[in-house]
């Protein structure tokens, strides 16, 4: 592959046109891109038809942001689950929430241009997305794929208002990333985008405005530089401004670990409700990051026997149970691939080209990234037993698969509530930052305990409020919503 091209095929500095970002939805770490006009989604209309109260603000959002599928996926998916709620209170009507909350606050797109170690000058396209901050500054990651565009940065940023208003901190919700494919770089090619990414973005963030922190393919690496580029600017040293920095430059223990470990801590809670827990489970892992690697070592320390995960190449079988350690070395320091770890692991077996949800599990996992999951991997699921089923990535099951779920009485976790452990640790980095304190692994790991356990029962009572017992996903969706349209109409027309 030519080293100024992305993976699409196209200039690093320009979009993929749409078909060719069309990726497989195989539980390898990539995903279809898939919108309401898709099979997947126009089928799943027909289970969550919207209430008409909120089909004009939805038609709006269709005509204001053409060829966004991810977007309007999320918010098609978020609008199914309100209806009851705007029925009995006429004033969110009246004062327009609904179509306030679906528009964003605040939308930047800028170019970044960079140089590589050629001395090549290359452009680069970048987004943050400031959707509302009703609750607080705005507060998402930021995402260094080829595949990003506009879409998907919406997308991302509308479900982290609900997310993070799940989680009861003052914090409201954002997204931002770049086109920019980090892989193959060399340090300093990473370096300089990072700097040049920064010099443009700088004058949009402050610890009380916008805090952003990573996201897929942005790392502990990618936020130092960022930030060091954000003190440099700004002659300011404001710790709060970036989160899932380094230890050295303010970071807290446990981040890496928050989402996957937060992910089970909420599957584990859903497994009570049924009188049954993750100890003797068999579970598999979609993706092989951050995520997923934390999420089998929360569910392994839990008791379960972890099996399969996967990367874009394809996914490792291992009978005996991940050997995680392996794994870490393998993807965090050689940053390789599971085939990899397959050599090395007596016993593992690659399957190239394979889906990881053909393998029989108790429970589901997915972890790489949206849409990995359509309706008829859940069918192969649940023909094989699996009974919950929990998204550690952002919106990784296509509607289709999440009414065959619903179907089967599979327990299932949406994304903004199951893995909002991620974005709540980061919530506690600027709580240590701003007190300029640091907190012990321990203390962490048992606050990001409570607060998802919090996000669990406010989920669950929710649910129960409105009718829909064992619904999780109506309970996440209500619940973050009412939490964000009270905070807007408590502040008037802003």
């Amino acid at each position: 592959m030519d080293a100024d091209r992305s993976p699409t095929g196209c200039p690093v500095g320009g979009r993929a046109p749409p078909s060719a970002l069309i990726r497989r939805g195989d539980g390898r770490g990539s995903s279809p891109r898939q919108g309401l006009d898709s099979p997947s989604v126009t089928a799943s209309a027909a289970h969550t038809a919207l209430d008409p109260l909120l089909q004009p603000a939805f038609q709006v959002v269709l005509n204001r942001n053409p060829g966004e599928a991810e977007f309007h996926q999320a918010v098609h998916e978020v609008l199914g689950s309100l209806g009851p709620v705007v029925a009995g209170r006429p004033e969110l009507m009246a004062h327009a929430v609904v179509e306030r909350i679906c528009e964003p606050e605040r939308q930047i797109i800028f170019r970044v241009p960079w140089t590589d170690d050629q001395g090549r000058v290359h452009i680069n396209r970048a987004f943050r997305v400031e959707f509302n901050s009703a609750l607080g500054p705005y507060k998402g990651g930021t995402r260094f794929h080829p595949t990003v565009y506009a879409g998907v940065i919406k997308f991302l940023s509308f479900e982290q208002i609900f997310k993070n208003a799940l989680t009861g901190l003052p914090i409201g919700g954002g997204k931002g990333g770049s086109d920019f494919d980090p892989r193959g770089r060399s340090e300093w090619e990473v370096m300089r985008f990072c700097q040049s990414f920064m010099t443009e973005l700088y004058r949009h963030l402050g610890e009380n405005t916008d805090v952003p922190a990573g996201d897929i393919g942005v790392g502990e690496r990618e936020i130092g530089y960022l930030f060091g580029q954000y003190r440099r600017i700004t002659n300011r040293y404001e710790s709060g401004v970036l989160t899932g920095k380094p230890l050295s430059i303010g970071g807290t223990l446990m981040r890496k670990e928050a989402t996957g470990y937060g992910t089970v801590v909420f599957t584990q809670e859903m497994l009570r409700t049924r009188g049954t827990s993750l100890d003797g489970k068999r579970v598999v892992v979609s993706g092989s990051g951050n995520v997923a690697i934390y999420a089998a070592e929360k569910a392994r320390d839990l008791g379960a026997l972890v099996v399969a995960c996967s990367d874009s190449g394809g996914y490792v079988l291992d009978e005996a149970g991940l050997d995680l350690d392996m794994l870490k070395q393998v993807k965090e320091v050689e940053r390789g691939r599971v085939g990899d770890y397959a050599e090395r692991r007596p016993g593992a077996r690659l399957v190239p080209g394979g889906t990881v949800w053909d393998v029989p599990c108790d429970v589901a996992l997915p972890c790489a990234t949206e849409n990995e999951l359509d309706g008829n991997h859940a069918r192969t699921l649940v023909g094989n037993g699996c009974t919950a089923v929990a998204e550690g990535a952002n919106m990784p099951c296509t509607p289709d698969a999440v009414a065959v779920f619903r179907e089967a009485d599979v327990l299932f976790a949406p994304g903004k509530a199951a893995n909002a452990g991620g974005v709540a640790t980061s919530a506690l980095e600027m709580q240590q930052n701003a007190s300029r304190d640091s907190w012990t692994f321990a203390r962490t790991e048992e606050r990001l305990e409570e607060i998802m356990v919090g996000i669990h029962e406010r989920c669950a009572a929710t649910a129960e409020g409105f009718a829909r017992p064992g619904d999780y996903v109506a309970g996440a969706n209500i619940a973050g919503f009412i939490a964000v349209a009270d905070a807007m109409l408590a502040q008037g027309l802003v």
